[in-house]
């Protein structure tokens, strides 16, 4: 069901020779990007006409408008299952713990007497939230992405998630995103609310329709094509990623449970056909019982054959044999994986000595579905090795640090000198004449 890599014996290669040897799946945004230009093209100067157009051909559903009604958010939330209910408020109330203590506040650094700059932070103005349901919906995702936006300080949000076929005839919930979805931004506050899904999705935001204003930024999780409309409008809006397949990484020695292993592998193989699941251990034994452990407990669950059987025997997944922890450390670096557990005698020292990972899962008892939901960490992270240069969603992804320059006259005849010099040594006259146009065109001695 799920392949071996054996990386024992020989000294493990450095960089991308070492990456070359794990497994990834393939996720091509480029080949995309022109699939979706149209799309987003379309959306621009066609405005809600075309996102109509294209709920009815993506999705199946006829709307009249793409704006969801206010009374379907409150009827939404009225008949959410209460176990339901107070599982997302307790998410929630975890998650704006975490996020509150993010917050960064103005800092004034004294450079001379008489110079300062200090750096303030400054809420996005306005951001677009995208909460995906296709195979799967995610309310978690809604949680994930408007918490730290709130805590912020965004003043204006709003969310689109596709719209569903209606399940029988005359069904009200027709037409609209999934109510769980909506359940989620009504417990949220988030009243701005449109049933349009995918690249069309972005290209609203990026772009501004009659309904919908247009947004500064755009985050959320979503398939190819929501990536690729991400690419297509870096530069015009900010984006938090272009998010991948999704994938675990679990680090492991001879004191891990195989049945924790095997179910953690799983848990993340149902997301999706491309999801990756990856073992790295330098216990046979280990491997071993894993192996022997999946099958019961795939054979127990749900999105056996269209997801977990696909993603656990797919080129992304496999179980890779090290010499030791040592090892593997270099290997799950080199992974960079989305989420990352340990399990390994003394993981909470092993866990510290990770540089590459969206987030790390310490121990047997910090599951990566815990992180999904109730951990009050954010679970949207880097996909696909971003891990080595880029973080997970938080507040600080809300933000812009802006510097406030502020000099005195005396404080910039101290450093005068050396600004006309710098200017001078980069050919670029007009820059130093700038400084020395408030002196009399004289530069002053420095001290």
């Amino acid at each position: 069901m799920i392949s071996r890599i054996d990386l024992r014996g020989d000294a493990l290669p450095e960089g991308s020779a070492l990456r070359d040897l794990l497994p990834r799946a393939d996720f091509d945004v480029s080949a995309a990007l022109e699939k979706v230009r149209p799309i987003c093209e379309a959306v621009h100067h066609r405005g809600d006409a075309a996102l109509i157009d294209y709920a009815e051909k993506f999705d199946g559903v006829q709307l009249e408008s793409v704006r969801v009604p206010a009374q379907a958010l409150a009827e939404a939330l009225e008949q959410l299952d209460p176990a339901v209910r107070a599982a997302l408020e307790e998410s929630i109330r975890r998650a704006r713990l975490v996020h509150r203590e993010q917050r960064r506040t103005a800092h004034t650094t004294q450079v001379v007497p008489g110079g300062s700059v200090t750096e303030k932070w400054v809420p996005v103005e306005r951001v677009g939230l995208y909460a995906p349901g296709g195979r799967s919906v995610y309310p978690s995702s809604v949680i994930m992405n408007a918490v730290p936006a709130q805590e912020a300080g965004v003043a204006s949000m709003a969310l689109a998630s596709p719209p569903q076929k209606p399940r029988f005839e005359n069904d009200p919930a027709g037409g609209l995103p999934h109510p769980t979805i909506l359940a989620a931004c009504a417990l949220l506050g988030i009243d701005e609310v449109y049933a349009v899904g995918g690249a069309q999705a972005v290209a609203m935001f990026a772009h501004g329709t009659e309904s919908c204003a247009p947004a500064n930024m755009v985050t959320g999780p979503g398939n190819i094509w929501v990536a690729a409309a991400k690419r297509y409008f870096t530069g015009k809006i900010g984006i938090d990623t272009e998010a991948g397949p999704t994938e675990i990484a679990i680090l492991a020695d001879e004191t891990a449970d195989p049945v924790h292993v095997a179910s953690d592998l799983i848990s993340q193989a149902e997301h999706d056909p491309l999801a990756a699941a990856v073992l790295v251990t330098d216990s046979v034994e280990l491997a071993e019982a894993v192996e022997k452990e999946l099958e019961p407990q795939v054979a127990a669950t749900k999105h056996i054959e269209d997801r977990i059987v696909p993603a656990l025997s797919g080129r992304q997944s496999a179980i890779v044999l090290v010499d030791g922890v040592d090892e593997g450390l270099r290997v799950v670096d080199a992974y960079g994986a989305e989420h990352l557990e340990i399990q390994t005698a003394d993981a909470a020292a092993v866990a510290d000595r990770v540089k590459n990972a969206g987030a790390i899962f310490v121990g047997a008892w910090a599951p990566v579905s815990l992180g999904d939901y109730c951990a009050g960490s954010n679970h949207v992270l880097p996909t696909g090795g971003c891990a080595c240069h880029s973080s997970g969603l938080s507040v600080q992804s809300f933000l812009r640090g802006i510097h406030i320059v502020d000099y005195t006259r005396d404080a910039l005849a101290e450093v005068a000198h050396h600004v006309v010099t710098l200017a001078e040594a980069e050919d670029l006259p007009a820059h130093g004449a700038a400084i020395k146009a408030r002196f009399g065109w004289k530069v002053p001695e420095s001290k």
